[in-house]
């Protein structure tokens, strides 16, 4: 089953295109999200563990960033992988300044690009949950952290997510990284 093509289909005309690096007001609304998921996560993060407990020490700082760096490459290897699994010749990557990304030129059917969006949420939760279990409270906080950014930083793909899912069944997601562009069947 096909869940790419390497060239748009005849019969297929642009219907929607999203932009963060160029529509303020998209960027506002997603980084709101983002805020808003990491607040909702930070408060349920005191329920389960009421007692903040992370070293404040330059090397736990430094420790957490390096983490979080890492993670939001290995975030975007999943995006790329997925990109690969579902047919994609060539991933590009690379960083805005603002949003680290993933994308090609292919256009990918509706439901794969669902599952290429959604891929990293979905397998780094599960790696930091399995975490967060295996360590116990001493590293609680450091690694519920990561899975703030983790979720939180999946908010525009959940935003793509929840206006794609909306969306006709045959749409095409064309994703170069920094834009993303909808097309469906003409009439």
């Amino acid at each position: 089953m096909e869940h790419c093509f390497l060239q748009l289909p005849d019969g297929y005309e642009k219907i929607l295109t999203l932009d963060l690096q160029k529509d303020s007001k998209l960027a506002l609304v997603v980084n709101g999200l983002a805020v808003g998921i990491a607040a909702m996560m930070l408060a349920a993060g005191f329920l389960l563990m009421p007692v903040f407990v992370i070293s404040a020490s330059l090397p736990a700082l430094a420790a957490f960033l390096a983490c979080t760096v890492l993670y939001m490459v290995l975030h975007e290897l999943v995006h790329g992988a997925c990109m690969k699994l579902f047919g994609a010749k060539k991933v590009r990557f690379g960083f805005t300044g603002l949003y680290a990304f993933a994308g090609g030129s292919e256009y990918f059917k509706k439901g794969a690009y669902i599952v290429v969006a959604l891929a990293p949420l979905v397998v780094w939760g599960a790696v930091f949950l399995a975490l967060n279990l295996a360590m116990g409270e001493k590293y609680f906080w450091f690694i519920y952290l990561l899975q703030m950014v983790n979720v939180s930083g999946a908010a525009g793909d959940l935003y793509v997510v929840f206006r794609f899912l909306r969306m006709p069944k045959d749409v095409l997601v064309q994703d170069t990284g920094v834009s993303m562009t909808v097309f469906t069947r003409n009439g």
